[in-house]
C-alpha cells in the first residue's frame, strides 16, 4: 500500500478503528492499492460525535473575529501545500492533475469567502421605541456533520468545513469510502492552523455511518451530497429525526445550442464540460438540444473531443463498475438507433492498463426517451438531442426531474434572456458550459438536484449553519411602557 490504512480523525488526533471490515482504496489511475479503510461503527460516531459536544461550548463562546484567524492560516496552508494535495486527490479520484490542482484552488476561494463571515454576520439593531431596542445575532446550531461524495476530495468538503466552523459549529466528517486520503490531509493542516480539539473530526465508513449520523441524537444538522437516490434517503432520514438537512442531488444538465451560437467557442466550452473531471461533476454537460441547423457546431465539437487523450487530458472514472456502467449507456443508445460520433469506449492508457479510463463520446440523433437522454451517466459523454424551436428545446430540459444547471449558447441577448427566464435549473449560463457561481454567490439546483431549504455555499449557508437569536432590551423605567415596549 502507497499509504497506512486510514483512521479516523477524533479530538484532534488519528485514532485507529477497530473494525472487522475494510474497504480497499483503488487508485483509478492504474489500479494500484493505495490503501485500506476500515468501517467505523455507530460507536465509533459517537465517539467522535462526544469529541465534538466537548469542545463546542468554548469555540461557539470563541469571538467570531478570533475563530476566523484560524481560516487565514488554514487558507496559508492550502497554499503551502498545494502540491501535494493535488497529487493525492489526483491518485484516489483519477482525475489529471491539472484539475486537481484547480480543485485545490477553489478550496482556497471557498476558505477566502469564509474568513469574510465577520463582516456578514453582523446581525442588524433597532431602537423600536425611547430607550427600547431589538437586536439580532447569528449563533452556531452544535455539533453538525458532512457527508462528502468521491468526485471532489477536497474542494465538496471545503463547501462546508470553513463557512461552518467559522460560524462555531463542530463537525463530523464522513469522507467517500472511494476518496478518504483528501480529507485526512485537510484535518491535519486544519490542525496546524490551530483548530481547537474536536472541532472537525473524521468518520471513516459506509452507508452504517450515513445512517448513524442522520439517526444520532446529538448532532443537529446534516449536509449531504452525492446521487439523487440517496440524497432523497438522507433528507427524509434525518429530518425525520427533527435535524435541518440539506441533501444535493445529481444532475442532467442541458445546453441549449442556437444556429447564431460562435461555434469555436461553444464547441470548446462544451468539449470541456462534458470531459472535465471525467464527466464526474453534477455541472458537467450531460445533453446537448441543438435548435434548428446546428450541424457546423457539432462538426466543431467533435473535433475539439478528438483533442481529449485519456491519459494525458483526460482523467480517469471513478472505478471498473463505472466504466462498465458508462460503456453499457453508450452501447444501449446505439441499439437504439442513436448515431456515435465520437466513441471513447475501450479506451487504454499504456502503462496503466489497469486504469479505469472512458474516452470522450458524442452520441447524435438521441431521442428524448432513450436513458442517455434521461439519466445521469457521470462520464464524458454527451447526448445530442435535435429540435426545431426553442420552445421545444425548453420542454426537453424542464421535463427533466433534476434541475441542477441549463445553459443557452447564442449571440441574441433577448433570446438568451428568454431562455434564462424559463429553463427550470437553479444555475443558468449564458455561453458558459459549467455555470458554477463564484464566491459569494451560492452553489445549489431545484427539483430533485437538492433537497432542502437555501445553498450549500456563499451567503445562503450563513442560514443554514447558524440560528437567528432575538434580543430586546429596556434600561429607562422613567420613560414607562406603551404597546411597543
Amino acid at each position: 500500500m502507497k499509504y497506512d490504512q486510514l483512521q479516523n480523525f477524533v479530538g484532534g488526533s488519528f485514532t485507529k478503528i477497530a473494525s472487522d471490515r475494510t474497504i480497499p482504496v483503488i487508485s483509478p489511475v492504474d489500479g494500484t492499492l493505495l490503501t485500506e479503510m476500515p468501517c467505523s461503527t455507530a460507536a465509533d460516531l459517537d465517539l467522535a460525535v462526544q469529541a465534538a459536544k466537548k469542545a463546542f461550548p468554548a469555540w461557539s463562546r470563541t469571538p467570531v473575529k478570533e475563530r476566523v484567524q484560524v481560516f487565514f492560516r488554514y487558507k496559508f496552508l492550502l497554499e503551502q501545500n498545494l502540491e501535494t494535495l493535488a497529487g493525492m486527490i489526483s491518485a484516489e479520484n483519477g482525475k489529471t492533475y491539472a484539475e486537481a490542482v484547480q480543485e485545490v484552488e477553489k478550496c482556497i476561494e471557498l476558505t477566502e469567502f469564509a474568513t469574510s463571515l465577520p463582516q456578514l454576520i453582523t446581525g442588524e439593531v433597532l431602537e423600536v421605541s425611547s430607550g427600547v431596542e431589538c437586536r439580532t445575532a447569528h449563533v452556531p446550531i452544535g455539533v453538525v456533520a458532512s457527508v462528502v461524495p468521491f468526485n471532489f476530495p477536497a474542494m465538496v468538503p471545503n463547501w462546508t468545513i470553513p463557512n461552518a466552523l467559522t460560524l462555531g459549529n463542530c463537525m463530523i466528517m464522513k469522507p467517500s469510502e472511494k476518496v478518504p486520503l483528501s480529507v485526512g490531509l485537510l484535518a491535519t493542516l486544519l490542525k496546524e492552523a490551530g483548530l481547537p480539539d474536536g472541532v472537525f473530526n473524521i468518520v471513516n465508513g459506509d452507508s452504517e455511518i450515513v445512517n448513524a449520523i442522520c439517526d444520532h441524537p446529538d448532532i443537529e444538522a446534516v449536509s449531504f451530497v452525492g446521487s439523487t437516490k440517496v440524497a432523497k434517503v438522507v433528507y427524509r432520514r434525518a429530518t425525520q429525526n427533527l435535524k435541518r438537512c440539506l441533501a444535493l442531488g445529481g444532475a442532467k444538465n442541458h445546453l441549449l445550442v442556437l444556429p447564431d451560437a460562435k461555434p469555436d467557442m461553444t464547441a470548446q466550452n462544451i468539449a470541456a464540460s462534458m470531459s472535465g473531471c471525467a464527466g464526474q461533476r453534477c455541472m458537467a454537460a450531460s445533453a446537448m438540444v441543438g435548435v434548428g441547423d446546428v450541424d457546423h457546431i457539432v462538426a466543431r465539437l467533435c473535433e475539439e473531443a478528438k483533442k481529449i487523450v485519456p491519459g494525458k487530458n483526460l482523467g480517469a472514472v471513478i472505478n471498473k463498475d463505472a466504466k462498465i456502467r458508462i460503456e453499457q449507456y453508450i452501447t444501449e443508445a446505439e441499439k437504439n438507433g442513436a448515431r456515435i460520433l465520437v466513441d471513447g469506449r475501450g479506451a487504454a492508457v499504456p502503462g496503466k492498463e489497469n486504469g479505469t479510463y472512458v474516452g470522450p463520446t458524442i452520441i447524435d440523433y438521441v431521442t428524448p426517451d432513450m436513458s442517455v437522454a434521461k439519466e445521469e451517466i457521470f462520464g464524458p459523454v454527451i447526448s445530442i438531442l435535435r429540435t426545431s424551436t426553442v420552445d421545444e428545446a425548453l420542454d426537453i430540459e424542464n421535463a427533466s426531474p433534476y434541475g441542477n444547471a441549463a445553459s443557452v449558447f447564442t449571440q441574441n441577448g433577448s433570446m438568451a434572456r428568454y431562455v434564462a427566464e424559463r429553463a427550470s435549473a437553479g444555475m443558468i449560463g449564458v455561453n458558459v458550459g459549467v455555470p458554477v457561481p463564484r464566491e459569494p454567490f451560492s452553489f445549489g439546483g431545484w427539483n430533485e438536484s437538492k433537497f432542502g431549504v437555501g445553498d450549500i455555499t456563499g451567503k445562503s449557508a450563513i442560514e443554514f449553519w447558524t440560528k437567528l437569536k432575538k434580543s430586546t432590551t429596556k434600561w429607562n423605567p422613567e420613560e414607562g411602557v406603551n404597546w411597543m415596549s
